[in-house]
């Protein structure tokens, strides 16, 4: 109950996942006693007057009933909704607090690889959960599926077979999807979370440097009652901004888009911010076909998404034990955090890969780029082709060359002081500016250099030359 946890607000965001979980279970439990997963046709007959005898599936019509005929249904299911994004938003947001400290070094380089894992499985959970409705945005987004199930060599077309049940559209995809998005992959999120948190407490928390703090100890608020009341208005507050989000934010308004059918789709389509990205791959790579021993490999859809998440997860899961491997710090604990500029290249790679990131989302609405400022989409999509290769090139070495700007402005300001603001002139006519010791510091920064009583700090200037001899 003794035990401390910092105080800095950036350790707070691993607890925003968590409680953004929470009210996804919550919210879930309930929609689940409302929700039919099935694929069978039906004939609308609810109160939303525009789709009145609309033939749709069973999936759509629970969806459209939890909408407009369940009291509290709307608010609830959109509440899910932001939810399901924040709760993603917020352990990606986590990772990043990982990797720019260096909190993923030893000994905790296995719970980076849980991280990474609630990561792959929050935007799995997100997409299943996305895809239920079976409206005809979802429904798009489950066809971009199939034709990647596909582009696998020799074994797509089983594949594809397996999850829909036969051929596309099949009737089993949304009641397997349902499975797994109740059951297995809340299982297995809430499994990892429990032992990430067991790990949490076992190796102790990083820490920002600072007086009294070291590798030996952790300076922060005890568990109980100071953290536990701290935490506990942070959950509320998680509440209560989700809830009021979804009573004023309208998300995913799937009456809008009507019920899936394979023969169409609507211009504009954007899936949910955590896959924009594969979307924006799918749509960057140009159309390469390859034809061996009588099979297409389809490599516009395989690379792009299949081989680039691949690789893009398969570094992330490397990174902690490359990197310590390249410094030689393997064989060290640490549990004092880094400050990004401490680390030029580390940070210049993560700022690399959140431009590689925001190049390939923006690829991912081309179209509606292009409508809203009436820019061609080739154009664009070739602009963001280059992008691709150059920007996270230029984001490396102009991130690397900040970082050492700021250490070496950082050990100027330490050794001379902070400037006044005040200038006066010295007894041999030359101009000087004032300076005062640092006083103040952010969490992590160096200690300020330690000055005598009533001693300026700073450079003075040169003493005058004495007055040479004159001879008599």
């Amino acid at each position: 109950m003794r035990k401390a946890f910092p105080e800095h607000w950036s350790f707070l965001l691993g607890e925003l996942a968590l409680y953004s979980l929470l009210v996804l279970v919550l919210t879930g439990v309930w929609l689940t006693l409302f929700f039919h997963p099935g694929m069978r046709e039906v004939v609308y007959a609810g109160s939303y007057t525009p789709l009145r005898g609309v033939r749709m599936s069973e999936a759509f019509d629970s969806t459209l009933r939890i909408s407009f005929d369940i009291r509290g249904g709307l608010l609830l299911r959109q509440a899910h909704h932001w939810a399901a994004l924040v709760f993603v938003a917020a352990i990606g947001a986590h990772l990043l607090r990982i990797f720019f400290t260096g909190a993923f070094r030893r000994p905790r380089e296995i719970n980076w690889v849980i991280g990474v894992t609630l990561f792959a499985l929050a935007i799995a959970e997100g997409f299943a959960g996305y895809s239920l409705p079976d409206d005809l945005l979802s429904g798009t987004g489950l066809r971009i599926a199939q034709a990647i199930m596909l582009s696998l060599p020799v074994i797509g077309t089983y594949v594809s077979f397996f999850v829909f049940g036969g051929e596309y559209p099949g009737h089993e995809v949304i009641g397997r999807l349902y499975s797994l998005h109740i059951l297995l992959l809340p299982g297995a999120l809430v499994a990892l979370v429990v032992v990430h948190l067991i790990l949490v407490f076992y190796l102790k928390h990083t820490q920002w440097r600072g007086p009294g703090r070291a590798d030996r100890n952790v300076r922060g608020k005890p568990l109980f009652p100071e953290f536990t009341a701290s935490s506990l208005g942070l959950q509320f507050t998680v509440f209560g901004v989700l809830v009021l989000l979804a009573g004023i934010t309208q998300i995913n308004p799937v009456w809008t888009y009507g019920p899936y059918r394979p023969d169409l789709a609507s211009t504009g389509s954007q899936p949910d911010w955590y896959v924009g990205f594969l979307e924006g791959s799918l749509r960057l790579m140009p159309a390469w076909e390859t034809n061996v021993a009588g099979h297409t490999l389809m490599w516009n859809a395989f690379l792009p998404a299949v081989v680039l998440p691949a690789l893009l997860f398969a570094v992330l899961y490397a990174y902690p034990f490359a990197e310590q491997w390249l410094t030689g710090e393997w064989h060290q604990e640490q549990h004092l955090c880094d400050r990004p500029r401490e680390r030029p290249v580390r940070t210049g790679l993560g700022v690399a890969g959140i431009v590689l990131y925001g190049v390939l989302l923006l690829e991912g609405g081309n179209d509606v780029i292009a409508a809203t400022f009436r820019v061609s989409v080739n154009t664009i999509t070739w602009v963001l082709r280059i992008a691709f290769v150059l920007a996270p090139v230029v984001a490396f070495l102009g991130t690397r060359a900040l970082c050492r700007a700021l250490l070496a402005k950082e050990q100027e300001v330490l050794a001379e002081g902070e400037e006044t603001g005040q200038v006066r002139q010295s007894v041999t006519g030359g101009y000087e500016s004032a300076h005062r010791p640092v006083e103040s510091r952010r969490p992590g920064a160096p200690a300020p250099v330690v000055t005598r009583p009533g001693a300026r700090t700073g450079t003075p200037s040169p003493p005058p030359p004495a007055p040479a001899p004159r001879d008599r």
